[in-house]
């Protein structure tokens, strides 16, 4: 046992090598059957085109995760696959299909370990009442699971869970970890609630964008219009949910013709229609900091505006969202019009151009292709958990947390 986690730090090793070494010779090391013509990493929206392409051969290469078989349903083992909470069931159906390219049933040969706990499915079965809100349930029931496959597998004690992660899309996932802090200490949370004020750690967790896909399909649908058919400078409908939200209804519900926001829409408008004919659609936090209306945006080729002052932004680890979104302070939401207005035609056709671009990124397919959104996600486990040193990195206003060396500073 000794012999093999010494071969995999090895493995680890040399990877780290070879993608700091991409990233600064601006050239990777791809070996030909892992050559993919149809798509190879270019331009600036990429951190570093070349060490992002290189950290995903090395991943192709031999990046396995290997799932934890205790526990049943409903609990353990799925998620919802359709709605506001579905990338985390998605997600979890990837990872313990056999036709993913990185499931195993090789512990030995595994490079992260998945634990099936499904926050969403917790939620909905071990409460009496929908306005029960107390999270030592869930916790003593992560915790608890842990302790059964630390006493009988060795992989959580030789790394205390460094290796480990889990994926949930639920409001209420960072808590799982509030009431034991050391415990989860080194363990990967894939988050949609990526609010780097309330705990999300960008140099151990993965920000996970939020879907709410309808039933039979994959997400929402690539639809818009080309940029000269964009007749409404912004647009925003949902619910009044949240502190951002009813100061963004405050401020604009009803009260300029070019910065559409709406509650509910009525059943006179198509809600897709209007997201592809708007230039800029608006994206602030609900109750948390995340909403499908970033991939809804991104997928009608809408530029999105993202209100909000703590998002960690998916992907950022490769992605430069500056090159793609705007970004308005919570503080700010009076002068939206003005910040779009103030954009030049010029510039919006650019972040235009590199939205329809980074669609492919957005995509979920089953099973999951190289660069589509689940194989985004488990890349970025993959870098977590490859990464080395700590940086800096600065949230979606401009805050700056910790993160890992190779994740955010040699991947840019």
């Amino acid at each position: 046992m000794i012999k093999k986690v010494e071969t995999q730090e090895e493995r680890l090793s040399r990877a780290r090598a070879t993608i700091r070494d991409a990233g600064l010779m601006r050239r990777y090391k791809m070996p030909w059957r892992l050559r993919d013509p149809s798509f190879i990493p270019r331009g600036s929206v990429y951190r570093n085109p070349y060490a992002f392409h290189q950290s995903h051969i090395e991943m192709e290469k031999s990046f396995k995760i290997w799932t934890y078989k205790e526990g049943e349903l409903p609990i353990f083992h799925g998620g919802p696959m359709n709605n506001i909470y579905s990338s985390e069931g998605q997600i979890m159906d990837e990872i313990e299909s056999r036709n993913s390219r990185f499931f195993t049933e090789n512990p030995h040969e595994a490079l992260v370990f998945f634990l099936p706990v499904s926050v969403v499915s917790m939620r909905h079965y071990l409460y009496r009442t929908h306005s029960d809100y107390d999270r030592r349930i869930i916790q003593n029931v992560v915790t608890d699971y842990i302790g059964v496959l630390s006493n009988k597998y060795p992989y959580w004690n030789r790394s205390n869970g460094a290796d480990h992660f889990f994926v949930s899309c639920h409001d209420w996932a960072p808590d799982v970890s509030a009431s034991n802090p050391k415990l989860y200490k080194h363990f990967i949370r894939v988050l949609c609630n990526a609010n780097s004020s309330e705990g999300f750690r960008a140099e151990r967790d993965v920000s996970l964008p939020e879907l709410n896909i309808p039933y039979q399909r994959l997400g929402p649908p690539l639809t818009g219009q080309p940029p000269e058919s964009r007749s409404i400078l912004a647009f925003f409908a949902g619910g009044n949910h949240g502190q951002v939200r009813k100061y963004l209804f405050e401020t604009w519900l009803g009260k300029d013709e070019e910065i559409k926001v709406f509650t509910y829409l009525p059943k006179t408008l198509n809600y897709t229609e209007l997201l592809g004919r708007s230039k800029f659609c608006l994206c602030p936090s609900g109750y948390e900091v995340a909403s499908p209306r970033l991939v809804e945006s991104i997928s009608a080729g809408c530029v999105p505006v993202i209100v909000s002052d703590h998002y960690v932004l998916p992907f950022s680890d490769v992605l430069d969202w500056s090159k793609f979104s705007v970004h308005v302070p919570v503080e700010n939401i009076p002068e939206i019009k003005e910040i779009l207005k103030g954009i030049k035609v010029e510039d919006y056709l650019r972040m235009q151009e590199i939205v329809m671009k980074v669609q492919r990124h957005f995509i979920i397919h089953r099973p999951s292709r190289p660069y589509d959104l689940i194989d985004m996600v488990l890349h970025s486990v993959e870098i977590t958990t490859t990464s080395g040193k700590e940086g800096e990195i600065a949230t979606s206003s401009g805050n700056v947390i910790q993160f890992q060396e190779i994740r955010y500073d040699v991947l840019k």
